[in-house]
């Protein structure tokens, strides 16, 4: 890495590319710490000035983004802000209680199921953000604890969100790098999720 850095020869002041990059990194996320201003204003700030401080070209600054991952999160906000006003999320929850009878170890699995299933078609932390306040209502009914539905979801969601290449954008962005397409990521993904949500559920 400090090779490739010290290749660059537009840097001001002479400084070496490698330490200047690593201070504004250090930086950036200092400040999205401190949460003091906004995440995005702060690292859009950042890479401004690694193009300014000459760390970057442009050229090579357009060619870092990766507009597939960009393009798949613009896709799932819409989708998931018209599901939200329809009341999707809510209606399958409440639906999935219902055809347990309210049974709390059924509530579990099948909140975990849906969980699950939905975070492989939609961003998982928006699934469970959409999700929980319908979990914490059905445990409030039935005087149920909500941390251990809450803690399956959350676990539900990560592992759904594997199993497709839209269900999580680490996996566009690995699948863009690699050249997989959707259907070679969910032939090698999809057929082992059902087992670790089983196992890990039941654990």
């Amino acid at each position: 890495m400090h090779g490739e850095a010290a290749q660059v020869s537009h840097v001001i002041f002479g400084w070496d590319p490698f330490w200047v990059s690593t201070a504004l990194f250090a930086a950036t996320y200092v400040a999205i710490i401190s949460d003091r201003i906004n995440r995005a204003i702060i690292a859009g700030l950042g890479a401004v000035l690694m193009i300014m401080l000459g760390v970057l070209s442009q050229q090579d600054a357009i060619l870092g983004v990766d507009f597939n991952t960009l393009g798949l999160l613009t896709g799932m906000m819409v989708i998931v802000a018209i599901t939200r006003r329809c009341g999707v999320f809510q209606y399958i929850a409440i639906w999935s209680a219902k055809r347990v009878q309210a049974q709390p170890w059924g509530i579990l699995l099948m909140l975990s199921v849906v969980t699950a299933v939905f975070s492989a078609l939609l961003d998982n932390v928006t699934t469970v953000l959409l999700l929980a306040p319908v979990t914490l209502l059905i445990t409030a009914e039935l005087e149920q604890d909500p941390f251990p539905y809450l803690f399956a979801e959350i676990m539900a969601s990560n592992i759904g969100g594997a199993a497709t290449l839209i269900g999580d954008p680490p996996n566009i962005m690995i699948g863009s790098a690699v050249g997989l397409s959707f259907n070679d990521f969910l032939f090698n993904m999809a057929p082992v999720i059902p087992i670790i949500l089983v196992v890990t559920l039941f654990i």
